[in-house]
């Protein structure tokens, strides 16, 4: 609430001007005629004087060296405490004053808990308004697009500005403490960098980042473009993911998801890296061999058709508006040129002559593209053995299995 200074000021003046007058008219009667003017130039004087200490206490900085402080206002905390408490450090006087003022306003007891910067020069009145602002100290935190439930949750417990009540709980255990307890927590959180005051739960932080996602992705999905081979937003959710992870290029974003929702649609498997990563977990050391493709789990697109059963990761705002409005055309199959881009092909004997050219540097290397709907893995020489960390963009040749 913002104090309207002038107009409360001349309100207190004229109420305490009214009080002196109606003091001096009920004693009237009792005052001796030569002793009224006397009385009443004393109570003027007095009246100055007191508004003059009132104006200068409220006036005054709280600090007068150029180094900032910090005051924490304490959960349960009222203005009185705090004015008190402000009195006991020595950093301003008269409180009753800062209490007269606050409740001028009908604002005595809005004070939010949390952390409070007291600037070089900043007056008691200044400060006082900051505490009715509720304007705190923000600290943030951002989750980053592709990070995996994981990383996210490290992030959460090393940050020493959270309230930790999660410690040691599992995945499935936070999200029924969140209130999803059927939800599987990978890619249910938006990433954004959200600023919040010392001390707020850790749960009211996760809780506030899955809402932000869900009300991104409804609002998305009601503008999704129409013909997506999905069955509802959580199964767009999940591809968005594999695009985040396969995305080098922003502006390569609505082409990966093209190629992908149109091998969907013709039934064939997404060949995606990263789902075989995240199906691997641990054991992930940066290289993809053979038999790793040759596994059977249930995020490896190689061997199974479909999207994966859930996302691999937190896709961001980018990803998944690309999964809703796909880049048209008639590529099937993308390699890396080695630069962070990729080379788009429509046919298998497009795609291996671009496997040959980008990744196998020109050598006609023994290598097979298997059709997609084969049981058989891709050969190992399409694959290059080089390392990738976890949330890295894959650079991986696309050669169809």
């Amino acid at each position: 609430m913002k104090i309207n200074r002038p107009g409360v000021l001349l309100t207190l003046l004229y109420k305490l001007g009214i009080l002196l007058v109606n003091v001096l008219q009920q004693l009237k009667t009792r005052i001796p005629q030569a002793w009224r003017k006397p009385l009443l130039v004393i109570g003027i004087i007095l009246l100055v004087v007191v508004w003059s200490d009132y104006m200068r206490v409220l006036n005054r900085p709280l600090i007068e060296d150029d180094q900032p402080q910090t005051y924490v206002v304490e959960r349960g905390s009222n203005l009185t405490r705090i004015v008190y408490d402000l009195e006991k450090k020595g950093l301003i006087e008269r409180p009753r004053y800062l209490l007269l003022h606050a409740r001028l306003h009908g604002s005595a007891n809005q004070i939010s808990t949390g952390e409070y910067h007291i600037r070089p020069k900043q007056t008691a009145k200044q400060f006082l308004q900051q505490l009715l602002d509720g304007k705190v100290i923000q600290y943030a935190l951002t989750i980053v697009e592709g990070w995996s439930f994981t990383q996210f949750m490290t992030e959460v417990r090393q940050n020493a500005y959270l309230q930790q009540t999660l410690q040691g709980l599992s995945d499935k255990a936070i999200m029924l403490k969140l209130g999803y307890p059927e939800q599987h927590p990978e890619g249910r959180f938006y990433p954004d960098t959200y600023h919040f005051p010392r001390g707020t739960p850790d749960v009211q932080f996760l809780q506030r980042a899955y809402r932000a996602m869900q009300n991104y992705l409804q609002q998305a999905w009601q503008e999704r473009a129409i013909g997506l081979p999905f069955k509802d937003m959580d199964e767009a959710l999940v591809m968005a993911s594999v695009v985040e992870k396969e995305t080098g290029l922003a502006s390569e974003r609505q082409a990966i998801a093209g190629v992908f929702i149109r091998r969907l649609e013709k039934g064939m498997r997404l060949q995606s890296d990263p789902t075989v990563i995240y199906g691997m977990g641990k054991r992930y050391q940066g290289n993809i061999r053979r038999r790793d493709l040759l596994e059977d789990t249930p995020y490896n697109t190689y061997r199974r058709s479909g999207l994966p059963p859930t996302p691999i990761a937190m896709p961001g705002k980018d990803a998944i508006h690309a999964t809703l409005h796909p880049l048209e055309g008639d590529a099937l199959y993308f390699v890396s040129r080695g630069d962070g881009s990729h080379y788009f092909s429509a046919t298998l004997e497009e795609h291996n002559k671009a496997v040959i050219k980008y990744q196998l540097k020109g050598r006609k290397k023994s290598f097979s593209s298997f059709d997609a709907k084969s049981e058989t893995a891709k050969p190992e020489t399409a694959k290059p053995e080089t390392a990738k960390p976890e949330t890295a963009k894959p650079e991986t040749a696309k050669p169809e299995q």
